[in-house]
């Protein structure tokens, strides 16, 4: 590839901390993805950006008598460190209010868009609250979508992932309550009608999940529609046109531009191929306003897009928004990178929403600490009280050493489906590791029993051997999922982590390398 393949995760709005659900979301799954390509010798580039300047922000910061930018840059803060703490590892993270060039790179584009008569002007009803004296729009009015029913916001229904905008039915004011009231207000707009068929054509050329193919035909069949680009109000990037010098641009749309401020500046070519990870509520963004900001500037990017749905949390034990024991720092604390990137991956929201339970969080550390890390400490300690600490000076071997490596040779090939981009399904790659190990700990046990036979303990040791091929495996295998552990069993062994996912992994350390077992788990804490 002469450019590296983009992987972008939706960047968050830096109104809250994380929770469970966003590392179920797109941001874990955008991160195995880039470390099974790094390891496998692909140029990737992984980015994403905080967004500092949504509505979201500014309406907690009223809601707690505080600055906006107090706001957001204390939760950009907690959220970076909580994606550092998971293993999440990106290339660049934009900071809409810390990176040179960013605000005129974002009016730079919104000029050229209104230049090219992409980006017009419109006059149309907008709610407004008198009590505060508010245009309602964003996260600043709640209603129900006109479009499926649902409560929304007035930016996408995180339902049917459309635009809401001034669409909302019954829209109240999310900080005082009252009754939106409509009023004329002169808006900009990014009609997408004129681009129909150019939209149509690039839709018809993505691989996209079947419920965003729905989205994007029931957009055509309805008709597609303006998209409001800029509001009456003072927190966010200036729109630099006049007559509109007191409108900030939106917030969709500075997200989408904003992940192109990630990849690179404008001499610098397009990749060839741009995977998106986001929640099906931000789907609009990535699959119908980003190639239509490309389409209307000339430009093509081949995209591909992995969508989760919504990770429910126990209503019994708290919600996502506010309770207790949901938060990625209070679980990564408790549980540790490596269980918790496990667990979300296993249980990650495809097609369907799926729960967060506690106790099944526990029981995601118990499978680490019963399966995973028993066989190694049963590993460390043969290899301790047999070899000296030493690798073995013998072939990998042991009764049924030559099937179980043959299948451990498909479970490879499975891992590398399952990593990579053209079928990528890390819950899968879950279950082939837990195949792995389940199958070596067996392996583990069957030959144990060849230290009590004549021959000594030398019998024992060639099964010995064979098990540490398998950890040495591991060691790239399972780093896309836990690379903590990954880590510390390549230091105990001797490696480096985060080698190809090949079946030449399987392979022990040299003879008589000395090992260095961790004192605690190996996998999770």
């Amino acid at each position: 590839m002469s450019t590296p393949l983009w992987i972008t995760a939706t960047p968050p709005a830096s109104h809250g901390e994380l929770h469970i659900g966003h590392l179920a979301g797109p941001y874990v799954a955008a991160d195995v993805l880039s470390r099974f390509l790094r390891a496998d010798g692909q140029p990737v580039l992984f980015s994403t950006g905080t967004a500092d300047h949504a509505d979201s922000v500014e309406v907690r910061a009223l809601r707690g008598g505080r600055k906006p930018e107090e706001v957001a840059e204390g939760y950009r803060a907690a959220i970076t460190a909580d994606w550092l703490r998971s293993g999440v590892e990106f290339d660049h993270i934009v900071r809409p209010r810390h990176d040179r060039g960013y605000q005129r790179w974002q009016q730079n584009i919104f000029l050229e868009l209104f230049a090219r008569d992409a980006i017009v002007a419109r006059t149309r009803l907008q709610p407004y609250c008198t009590s505060c004296e508010r245009w309602l729009y964003g996260a600043f009015v709640v209603g129900a979508c006109s479009s499926c029913g649902a409560r929304a916001d007035g930016s996408l229904c995180q339902a049917c992932a459309r635009p809401t905008d001034a669409d909302l039915i019954d829209p109240v004011c999310a900080l005082c309550g009252s009754a939106g009231r409509p009023r004329r207000c002169r808006r900009l707009y990014l009609p997408l009608e004129p681009m129909r068929d150019a939209l149509a054509d690039h839709w018809a050329s993505t691989a996209l999940p079947p419920r965003l193919t729905a989205l994007c035909r029931g957009l055509l069949d309805d008709g597609l529609p303006d998209v409001c680009v800029g509001h009456p109000g003072d927190w966010g990037v200036p729109i630099p046109i006049d007559d509109f010098g007191e409108h900030r641009i939106d917030a969709c749309f500075e997200s989408v531009v904003m992940q192109l401020f990630g990849y690179g500046q404008d001499d610098e070519p397009l990749p060839e191929r741009a995977i998106h990870f986001c929640g099906f509520e931000h789907a609009f963004c990535h699959a119908v306003l980003l190639p239509a900001i490309l389409i209307a500037r000339g430009m093509k990017l081949p995209q591909e897009i992995y969508v989760n749905e919504t990770y429910r949390v126990d209503t019994d034990r708290g919600t996502v928004d506010g309770g207790p024991g949901v938060w990625a720092l209070d679980l990564l604390t408790e549980f540790g990178s490596d269980t918790l990137r496990r667990h979300v991956l296993q249980l990650r929201p495809l097609g369907r929403s799926t729960g967060f339970h506690r106790d099944e969080l526990h029981r995601t550390r118990q499978v680490l600490e019963a399966t995973w890390n028993s066989w190694l400490s049963r590993l460390f300690t043969a290899v301790r009280e047999d070899c000296r600490g030493l690798v073995p000076d013998v072939e990998p071997g042991g009764t049924g050493w030559e099937a179980l490596r043959r299948r451990l040779h498909r479970a490879a090939e499975d891992l590398r489906e399952a990593y990579g981009p053209d079928a990528f399904d890390p819950r899968r790659a879950v279950a082939v590791l837990d195949e792995v190990v389940n199958c070596a700990a067996d392996f583990g046990y069957v030959n144990v029993f060849e230290r009590d036979q004549p021959r000594g303990e030398r019998g024992h040791l060639p099964a010995v051997a064979a098990q540490l091929a398998v950890a040495c495996a591991l060691t790239s295998w399972a780093w896309p999922v836990m690379p903590e552990g990954a880590t510390r069993l390549a230091a105990a062994l001797r490696l480096k982590a985060g080698s190809p996912v090949l079946p030449e992994a399987l392979r022990p350390p040299g003879p008589g390398t000395r090992l260095e077992p961790p004192s605690g788990p190996v996998f999770g804490f």
